[in-house]
């Protein structure tokens, strides 16, 4: 399986990667979630009616899965593998060159998650690395699946 490109911050792009592994993103209504990886159906659903920047978070988290090889998101080591990809896929969606630029001027949180491109939660799950605290973030988002 082909890894994801070293790119990271406003530039990356989980959907252009998603193409290359020649996975599909399909949109369809769900239930409780955002996205989730079908490793049976080997594509990515993601929650209809998303806006671009929950879509961009949502498919950075559902490749973290791939990229892993997660299976399922049952159990202990479910909650653990939603918690790392949540970690990885922060990390790429936010170069900490851009966090720093944006985080002179930002007056909030939504104001800085706007400016990177990203949702609040991923914010807090970078916040969260950059403390060295990501592992005790309480949950896991909507995006988790």
């Amino acid at each position: 399986m082909p890894v994801a490109a070293a790119v990271a911050g406003l530039s990356y792009d989980p959907h252009a990667e998603l193409d290359r592994m020649g996975i599909p993103v399909l949109r369809r209504w769900l239930r409780d979630t955002w996205g989730i990886w079908s490793p049976t159906h080997r594509a990515v659903v993601v929650a209809d009616g998303l806006t671009p920047v929950e879509e961009r978070c949502v498919l950075a988290h559902e490749l973290e899965h791939i990229l892993a090889g997660d299976s399922g998101c049952g159990g202990a080591a479910g909650l653990h593998a939603e918690r790392l990809a949540e970690l990885r896929a922060a990390r790429k969606l936010i170069a900490l060159s851009d966090w720093a630029r944006a985080r002179q001027w930002a007056a909030d949180e939504y104001e800085l998650a706007a400016e990177l491109n990203v949702t609040t939660w991923v914010l807090r799950a970078r916040h969260a690395d950059l403390q060295g605290g990501a592992q005790w973030l309480p949950g896991t988002s909507k995006i988790a699946g």
